[in-house]
């Protein structure tokens, strides 16, 4: 609730007690989501801390701050050496001007990921910190202020959403705990009115629940209270120590620990299919043995015989050995003899492989055990620059499309309709199967084709045709008419819009929409 209006009313009383008066020193930027603003009045000073990093919008108080001697640049500076006479809260709105003299004012704008500050001039922006948000160059300063009908009276006519619109998701969630919505209207008010008089006169807490920490105006009845107080600059200063050294320090290690964790999870699979193939090599495989018993019985095989039967005496039975009847007795047993030399050499490689990535696996499980125990962002980096972990950091491409795994099938599922033109025009092969829902719009799916198995199974196409169905706006039919066939049979038509194609030859299945949980991507 740190952007709450009710709580930025309260902020906004305890900032005009101690600002008025004084004067504004500085104000710069030492990254593009922050701006320092601080003012002075003889040896005093007091700092304003706008953080807005999306999703992590917040103002907080330092009483001193060192700025830094580099990547530092000077913002408002028309304004600087004017001194604060007073600070406006706009009626009803997430927004608080500090007044300074010649006309000058810092305008507080607090709409959660659109917060900016502004600096105004006669009632006109000057100039913005927050450039991306365009919007604000041209904002009307002077219908900030918001008249709302809030008497009994006027909830019963317009609602809580009409009267109170600013009471925010953190209220209305409480509310809805309390069965706000089943009762009647004169229990709906009684229980309002209760609220209202804990968001008039709060005092703030720093809860924490689920594991997340929040900033309320009131105590949550399932959540642990971490801190307290009845001064909202404190509470706020509070907040953001507490919050940003979770939210930083996830935001620096979190990633990395994801990555090692996936790849924790390939190491496993690549090793579950080394081990079968090093138990298929080391004990079904007899190519030497086979080789011995061939020379052991040169005599007993007649010319061009394409299988044989010979005594093994290694396991004292008797056996059927395939031969090359193009080859003589001999150049068989050769053959088998490469062939058993050949599965030393591949043994040997795996076990120099499996050994290799036991050893990688073990060393990113040490690295993961590590970060996991750092809390300082400071300590996090030194730990990945000490050990190399930056190329663990390296973002990958994001594959732009859905992608699902069906027996062995891979099945690609565009996402909008330009995304869908880029999935069939450039990323679709002439052999792959492309699958639309019948006559509605919705998602182009295309199921890849593979060398060794060119026929699609009935099974696989069915299950790209519900995978359709369900990406379209037919997804809540009991059944629905999917198209498929060859992407070959698929064309688009020079100024057609994005995703409308035309299809040649197709058919057609009756197929009920359903998603598809096991998303590789």
């Amino acid at each position: 609730m740190f952007n709450n209006y009710y709580f930025l009313r309260q902020l906004s009383r305890s900032l005009k007690e101690r600002l008025v008066g004084m004067t504004l020193g500085a104000c710069f930027s030492q990254s593009k989501d922050e701006l320092m603003i601080g003012f002075y009045k003889g040896g005093r000073e007091q700092w304003i801390r706008a953080s807005l990093i999306p999703n992590f919008n917040l103002l907080t108080f330092p009483l001193d701050y060192q700025r830094k001697k580099v990547n530092s640049i000077d913002l408002f500076k028309d304004a600087i050496d004017e001194e604060v006479t007073d600070i406006i809260q706009y009626e009803n709105e997430r927004a608080f001007l500090i007044q300074l003299t010649s006309g000058w004012g810092l305008l507080f704008k607090m709409y959660g990921n659109r917060s900016n500050i502004l600096l105004t001039h006669e009632g006109e922006v000057h100039a913005v910190f927050q450039k991306r948000h365009i919007e604000d160059q041209n904002m009307d300063i002077s219908s900030l202020d918001r008249e709302l009908n809030q008497t009994k009276e006027g909830f019963f006519e317009n609602g809580l959403r009409g009267s109170f619109p600013t009471l925010g998701r953190e209220v209305q969630g409480y509310l809805d705990t309390k069965g706000f919505e089943g009762q009647d209207q004169e229990a709906q008010w009684n229980l309002l009115s209760s609220m209202l008089n804990k968001l008039e006169q709060p005092n703030y807490y720093v809860e924490e629940k689920d594991d997340q920490v929040q900033f309320l105006l009131f105590k949550l009845d399932d959540a642990t209270t971490l801190f307290e107080t009845s001064d909202p600059i404190e509470a706020a200063n509070e907040f953001y120590f507490r919050f940003s050294k979770r939210y930083f320090v996830e935001r620096e290690k979190g990633p990395l620990i994801k990555e090692i964790d996936k790849r924790l999870k390939q190491s496993k699979g690549y090793l579950k299919k080394n081990y079968a193939r090093y138990e298929e090599l080391t004990e079904n495989a007899r190519f030497e043995e086979i080789a011995n018993i061939i020379m052991a019985n040169l005599h007993a095989i007649p010319p061009r015989t394409k299988k044989v039967k010979l005594f093994d005496f290694y396991k004292d039975e008797e056996i059927s050995v395939k031969l090359n009847e193009t080859l003589t007795p001999q150049k068989n047993a050769e053959t088998y003899y490469r062939k058993a030399k050949n599965q030393k050499l591949e043994v040997k490689n795996l076990e120099a492989n499996i050994q290799q990535k036991e050893g990688e696996m073990e060393e990113l499980k040490k690295h993961r055990d590590a970060l996991n125990d750092l809390e300082m962002v400071r300590e996090i980096r030194k730990y990945i620059k000490t050990n190399n972990l930056q190329k663990l950091q390296k973002n990958e491409p994001v594959f732009p499309f859905r992608k699902f795994e069906y027996k062995g099938f891979e099945i690609w599922v565009g996402k909008n309709a330009v995304n869908n033109d880029l999935l069939t025009q450039r990323f679709a092969h002439k052999r792959d199967l492309w699958l639309h829902a019948r006559d509605v719009a919705g998602s182009h799916v295309v199921v890849k084709w593979k060398s060794k198995q060119p026929n699609f199974p009935v099974d696989v196409i069915e299950k790209a045709a519900s995978i359709a169905a369900y990406y379209s706006q037919r997804k809540t039919d009991t059944l629905c008419p999917v198209i498929y066939t060859p992407k070959k049979f698929v064309r688009k038509r020079k100024g057609d819009p994005a995703g409308l194609v035309v299809v040649d030859k197709e058919k057609v299945v009756l197929i009920e929409p359903a998603p598809f949980s096991e998303t590789l991507t």
